[in-house]
């Protein structure tokens, strides 16, 4: 299993890049980080630098979108980075949340984002690609390769992922939603025609390793970690919205918890002090996240290995970052991967 490490942009850039060498001493191989213009700093900046000061590691966004940028300008982005240090990025990408709502946009439909993963890997490739109806080929690309991994959650969104993108991500580690998502993703790649086994399968979620599993340790990675419900919870909101509170297409141990949600506060989006996530249970934080002691997260990951999970990348957003990393090194990824 690989591993990755998610942060968000926040000034200054020096403390990310610096996270992101820890992690690949520490044996993570991809080093994520959200994409929000308004919110976080710009991310493709900064992969140059992770990308300078690394040698192995992978970086791309968890996750970019198809209206924040032109998509012959993500491609070329991604193109140069990987001229410039040897094909080392991936396309994570999605409908799009912060990003498009902060700026006051919906998020774009899936028939925009199936026809962007479609262009941009194409452009990024080498290969021409219709954009807004016009026949584009970026000349200078030689031997560019650009993997593209779709977020998704929903019953059509799944069934995209699976027709179209390279890898699926999933943001959140409960086994039975990820076996559920899982199979509804490689499934769709079945009916397709491509091979279900060739999608790499990515989780993401916060990880918070704790000295030891007492009430008190659990209980505050607990509160360090609450936000990523209310995070996912978005989504989830959308989900009902679109296919009701009690749907056959998707399961109530994802949607049944947003059912006191009372709006959400992007201004604190990704943070541990969010106020916005008070509505998410002890119960949600523990099926979602990895907390406690370095053997609960071990047993965790074999878990979702065995459903077939090919990354962890973890959420590092709280009081712990540095530790969480040393641990995952020291005990965790060299466990997992004996």
């Amino acid at each position: 299993m690989d591993f990755g490490l998610v942060l968000q942009t926040d000034p200054p850039a020096s403390a990310v890049v610096g996270l992101m060498r820890r992690a690949e001493r520490n044996g993570f191989r991809y080093g994520w980080t959200f994409d929000s213009a308004v919110l976080w700093q710009e991310p493709f900046v900064i992969y140059s630098q992770i990308l300078e000061h690394t040698t192995k590691l992978r970086v791309g966004p968890m996750v970019t979108n198809p209206g924040t940028r032109t998509w012959e300008v993500t491609a070329s982005t991604f193109a140069t980075l990987n001229d410039m240090f040897g094909n080392r990025t991936v396309c994570g990408i999605g409908r799009g949340d912060s990003a498009m709502r902060v700026a006051g946009r919906r998020p774009n439909t899936l028939a925009r984002l199936g026809e962007a993963i479609d262009v941009i890997r194409d452009l990024a490739e080498g290969r021409e690609a219709l954009v807004d109806g016009n026949p584009i080929r970026i000349p200078w690309i030689k031997d560019g390769k650009l993997p593209v991994w779709m977020a998704a959650y929903g019953p059509k969104a799944l069934a995209l992922a699976g027709q179209k993108a390279d890898g699926f991500i999933l943001q959140l580690a409960d086994p039975f939603l990820t076996e559920w998502m899982v199979k509804a993703v490689r499934q769709a790649a079945a009916d397709a025609g491509r091979d279900p086994d060739a999608i790499t399968v990515c989780v993401a979620a916060p990880a918070y390793v704790t000295a030891d599993d007492s009430p008190e340790a659990v209980a505050h990675a607990r509160e360090q970690c609450r936000w990523f419900g209310g995070m996912v919870g978005n989504h989830v909101a959308d989900l009902v919205a679109k296919y009701g509170e009690h749907s056959e297409l998707v399961p109530e141990e994802l949607t049944a918890y947003i059912k006191n949600r009372q709006g959400y506060d992007y201004s604190h989006h990704g943070r541990a002090d969010n106020p916005s996530t008070d509505f998410v249970p002890d119960g949600i934080v523990d099926r979602f996240c990895l907390l406690g002691p370095a053997e609960a997260h071990i047993e965790k990951l074999r878990r979702l290995r065995e459903l077939g999970v090919d990354q962890f990348a973890v959420y590092a957003m709280h009081d712990a970052r540095e530790a969480t990393i040393d641990a995952y090194g020291e005990r965790v990824i060299r466990a997992i991967n004996a």
